[in-house]
């Protein structure tokens, strides 16, 4: 933490503050609006009365309590999407990279085919097949996005499977699951936490795709692409309703891409400017 701290630029700081930034609006929503952000008021309807900070959209609701509400639901759904991918490539890309042999072959051509498609159709059908919801959201895009991760780390896993301490521990008995967990998993923590930060900007975005297409989650609650899908019929009227979900979206996504850009450069130098 200390050699994150230290090394992080000035972009980094900012990318670093961002996120803590939507992380305490998230957190602590119901202490910065009072108002309810699923209750609708036709009287209200694109109005701009005293109490609502942005207005009310076209069903009356607040603006301003749906955005900062929709910033808790982004972020659960975007790090359960992310943790689910993760685990299903953790397992699969340790596996097929310290095994090798016909495992690795089997593994790895089922990776190859899910990577054949591309991720926000085949999170699209997921999507169709199992309906609209936040479990579906979640279960959508922890498919697609875990066939990326299991190459990477397996390929990780390659390299550290023939270091000096893990044939060291292999001649001297440990059992396999021992050498893995002890071993290559730690080793390969930081390329993890950078793929899972880069991902997050993904999950954000693809979660805000599928509720514009109204595929994503009830469109009562508050997400931020369901507020751009159903204001964008509004929009010479009164623009800042799809304007304000969207410059939350683009923010999010920047600032995790910008803060995993960092974590790259500082856990693995070597690797900087090559990506």
């Amino acid at each position: 933490m200390k050699k994150l701290l230290r090394n992080l630029t000035f972009a980094g700081w900012l990318s670093h503050i961002g996120i803590l930034l939507v992380l305490l609006v998230a957190i602590f929503a119901p202490l910065l609006t009072a108002n309810d952000p699923m209750e609708t008021d036709p009287m209200r309807r694109l109005s701009k009365e005293e109490g609502f900070p942005l207005g009310c959209d076209q069903l009356g609701q607040c603006v301003y309590s749906r955005l900062i509400y929709g910033a808790r639901l982004s972020l659960i759904i975007g790090f359960s999407a992310r943790l689910s991918a993760l685990l299903i490539g953790l397992a699969v890309g340790l596996a097929a990279g310290y095994a090798g042999g016909w495992l690795d072959w089997f593994l790895m051509r089922v990776v190859d085919m899910f990577l054949a498609f591309p991720s926000l159709l085949l999170a699209i059908a997921v999507s169709m097949v199992m309906g609209s919801g936040i479990k579906t959201v979640i279960f959508a895009l922890a498919i697609v996005g875990w066939a990326e991760m299991a190459r990477i780390i397996r390929s990780a896993a390659l390299e550290l499977r023939s270091a000096e301490y893990v044939v060291a521990a292999r001649t001297l008995g440990a059992s396999h699951l021992r050498i893995v967990l002890t071993h290559i998993l730690p080793n390969c923590l930081p390329l993890i936490t950078v793929i899972f930060t880069m991902g997050m900007a993904t999950a954000v975005l693809s979660e805000a795709s599928l509720s514009f297409l109204g595929l994503g989650v009830d469109p009562s609650l508050p997400t931020w692409g369901g507020m751009v899908a159903s204001a964008k019929d509004y929009m010479l009227r009164r623009p800042e309703l799809v304007a304000y979900p969207g410059l939350c979206i683009a923010f999010l996504v920047i600032v995790f891409n910008i803060f995993g850009d960092e974590l790259r450069d500082i856990l693995d130098p070597s690797r900087k400017g090559n990506w």
